[in-house]
């Protein structure tokens, strides 16, 4: 083949004259360029981490702390206090002779001194930093009401005013606090007291009391030296346990996915689209990789979030393991690994150590979809063994991936910076009513055919036949805000930044010199086709059986909701709860997912939502005329969720910490029934907002069509809904609800339209009779959080 001679960097003859040594000047003047890209990412690491060790000064500033003792020794004062003279004598002996002149070995002492200065001065600042870091009271404080800690708090900003590096807050982030075992306790028996009957709660209260009086400070002791000894007590253990150790299908179950925008498709060329995502993801990666992104902060404020999740988005891959699966991330990678219609190949998109433009990108997507080979046996559904159990694919996967071609080409996929999928169908909202079709969208995304994705990837792109795109993203790494945030930027550098032209090309030249893409080769047996087969026929049983429903709610949005002095969240959860309960009946357990990323290494908590004031909003709205009370009892249902997602944000929430209890339980081989039961209570509700976090990348005034339709997931029970929602610009709610056909109590339609009328009849109960010019309690100052 053609491009495997161009990748050859010499070739040579046994001859009976000799050796006939033939050079490729191309391929060495390539791997030379290859080389110098390598060295400058490396001093670029080096760089990095000199000015993050040293944050939140600059390097710079030791010239300043230098001049300025020189200086003060010039004007015959010593500021070390006779520090400098006594480093004077203790210099090494080949240096006092190198510097013979007495003013020669004090000017290096008064060097060293200045050195010492600065380091302990960059200490006292990260200090500083940390302790400034740790206080969370602002948050539960109202406007008019700051106290004198949290205007000293203030003084954050003065320690932020230098444009710091993805990772410069890292050091800075305090660790996440261990609650007290009785605060953790009464706060679960609050949370449950809308969801039992009086007995129910009193055996409740004593199975708690029990674990209190008797395991409870056990397990807390070694919880305790855990968090002093790691940097974060929860993580490690939720990405283990909750992700890695399942051995169902993540497909569906763990997955979840982000969509296009809802109105608007840049182009309608596949190839197109192709190029300028795969580009637009690429600059994402470089900014990650020189650290170059901008911290991301908690809504307006200057409080940094933690940003490691940021370190495996790219090059990593979930690999399958009998008893757990294991997270692989590689340093970088060249090429992305493609699948078009049952084909896999190797797309290089660095040449010469120079990113290929997006132009040149499509060129090579074309080639892809124009290539008229066929499968080999065996390769077109080989992503079925991604989608299905994962002890099967562990095994198949040492016994026929360890070796020879198979595991070439299975590397291949697995360093690569992400998968793209070329997908043969097409997608998204068709004509003014999207009825059905974003329906089809979402299940396309989360599951597709079952094995034209690669699930296990850190994310997989999709790129539909009409130019629509989307992802699937594997959960295990990071949770759905970072993906967001890749998502946002990706999307907003597509349409606004790269462009294409007016026939729908992407921007730029070709160098036609270019090697096409490298084919993929399989050698796959007949027992690996028949455990294809298998895992193929699991993961769709488990497609078929989900309901996705999506649709944008267009009556109103936060603009409206915020002029009535209610948090957003707030009034879309309440709106949740009341939904379910004439949906169902009754009210259920239900999950909404806070972040905890305020502490290093945090990912989320969860936020119990349907709460004793919830419950009696709800109950007073279907029993009663819509009067003062209920409006009243809102006001009462909407603080307290504020305040138990700021609880949870805080390091005070509640799963999370009878979680780890329960692991340090099972290390130590002993039994609670408080949390076995506490740890096998179905979330029937499952929620989740997705935040949009760089509203600035999108011109919604300018540009109105470009609205994000955000993303969603499978449901979490097999009688209980998924919903995923995204609060976009001031006048829309998108939602994706999801559920089990095989559940006859279930029907993601009907909740979705319980939902749409859960929220316009709190609206109509919180408008009637309310001036405009009305005055509700004072807010709390993390309003905008919510």
């Amino acid at each position: 083949m053609a491009e495997a001679h161009q990748a050859v960097a010499f070739q040579f003859t046994i001859t009976p004259e000799g050796i006939d040594l033939q050079l490729s000047y191309q391929a060495l003047n390539q791997i030379y360029l290859s080389g110098v890209r390598s060295w400058k990412k490396r001093v670029s690491r080096m760089r990095n981490r000199v000015i993050k060790g040293v944050y939140p000064a600059s390097p710079s500033s030791w010239l300043f702390v230098a001049i300025g003792i020189l200086a003060t020794m010039y004007m015959q004062s010593d500021p070390s206090m006779g520090l400098i003279a006594k480093i004077q004598q203790h210099l090494p002996l080949r240096y006092r002779l190198t510097f013979d002149l007495q003013s020669g070995q004090t000017m290096v002492s008064a060097l060293v001194f200045s050195t010492l200065l600065w380091l302990s001065l960059i200490l006292a600042l990260r200090f500083c930093l940390k302790l400034l870091l740790s206080y969370h009271q602002w948050m539960f404080e109202q406007h008019g009401r700051v106290s004198n800690t949290t205007k000293v708090w203030t003084l954050l900003r003065l320690l932020s005013g230098r444009k710091p590096l993805l990772y410069s807050y890292q050091t800075s982030l305090p660790h996440l606090p261990v609650p007290a075992v009785r605060d953790t306790l009464t706060r679960y028996l609050e949370s449950v007291r809308p969801l039992l009957t009086d007995l129910e709660y009193k055996r409740m209260t004593d199975l708690a009391n029990e674990f209190e009086s008797s395991l409870g400070n056990r397990l807390q002791r070694y919880l305790k030296l855990k968090a002093l000894w790691a940097t974060n007590y929860v993580s490690d253990w939720w990405e283990e346990y909750i992700y890695l150790r399942g051995r169902g299908p993540i497909m569906v179950n763990s997955n979840y996915y982000g969509m296009d925008f809802l109105y608007v498709t840049p182009t309608s060329v596949q190839a197109a689209r192709a190029g300028n995502t795969i580009t637009a993801l690429l600059l994402y990666r470089r900014m990650v990789n020189r650290e170059e992104l901008t911290p991301s902060r908690v809504p307006g404020t200057v409080i940094p979030l933690c940003a490691a999740q940021c370190e495996r988005m790219f090059n990593t891959t979930r690999t399958p393991g009998v008893e757990t699966d294991v997270l692989q991330h590689w340093q970088d990678s060249e090429f992305v690994a493609v699948y078009s219609r049952g084909r896999y190949y190797r797309l290089w998109v660095y040449r010469a150590g120079r990113l290929l433009s997006a132009r040149e990108i499509e060129h090579q997507i074309q080639w892809i979809l124009d290539d008229p080979s066929p499968p080999l046996p065996g390769e077109e559904k080989l992503g079925a063994l991604t989608a299905g159990d994962r002890v099967p694919w562990a095994q198949i996967r040492k016994e026929h991936f360890s070796s020879g071609v198979n595991k070439r080409s299975l590397d291949i996929i697995e360093k690569a910076a992400f998968f793209v999928t070329l997908d043969d169908e097409a997608q998204g909202m068709k004509g003014d009513d999207p009825t059905g079709n974003l329906d089809r969208y979402a299940k396309s995304l989360l599951h597709g055919k079952c094995y034209d994705r690669w699930f296990d990837k850190s994310f997989s792109i999709v790129i539909y036949k009409n130019g629509k795109s989307g992802l699937n993203a594997e959960h295990s790494w990071a949770d759905a805000p970072t993906v967001a945030h890749l998502w946002e930027y990706t999307l907003a550098t597509d349409a606004f930044q790269l462009g294409y032209t007016e026939d729908g090309h992407c921007k730029g030249e070709v160098e036609r010199s270019l090697p096409p893409p490298h084919r993929l080769s399989w050698e796959i047996p007949s027992e690996v086709q028949d455990q294809i087969f298998s895992s193929l026929t699991v993961a769709k049983a488990l497609a078929d059986d989900v309901d996705c429903h999506v649709f944008p709610f267009r009556d109103f949005g936060k603009g409206k909701i915020k002029k009535l002095r209610v948090s957003p969240d707030a009034f879309i959860q309440i709106s949740l709860q009341l939904a379910y309960f004439r949906d169902r009946g009754s009210f259920c357990l239900t999950y909404e997912a806070s972040m905890t990323r305020l502490f290093r290494e945090g990912r989320t908590e969860t936020v119990r939502s349907c709460s004793n004031q919830s419950c009696a909003f709800v109950k007073a709205l279907e029993v009663i005329d819509p009067t003062d009370q209920c409006k009243r009892l809102f006001r009462q249902a909407s603080e307290k969720h504020q305040n138990l997602y700021r609880m949870a944000m805080t390091g005070a929430g509640i799963d999370r910490h009878l979680f780890c209890l329960y692991v340090v339980s099972k290390y130590l081989g002993v039994d609670s029934p408080f949390l076995k039961e506490v740890l096998s209570e179905p979330w029937c509700l499952s929620t989740s907002q997705t935040p949009v976090q760089q509203m600035e990348l999108f011109d919604l005034k300018n540009h109105p069509d470009f609205v994000s339709l955000g993303g969603g997931f499978g449901p979490v029970a097999d009688d209980g809904y998924g919903v995923s929602y995204i609060i976009v610009g001031e006048d829309m709610i998108n939602f994706h609800v999801s559920s089990k056909h095989s559940c006859g109590e279930t029907d993601s339609h009907r909740f979705g339209a319980q939902i749409a009328k859960a929220l316009q009849d709190i609206m109509a109960v919180l408008s009637a009779d309310t001036p405009s010019s009305s005055k509700g309690p004072a807010q709390p100052q993390s309003k905008k959080l919510l």
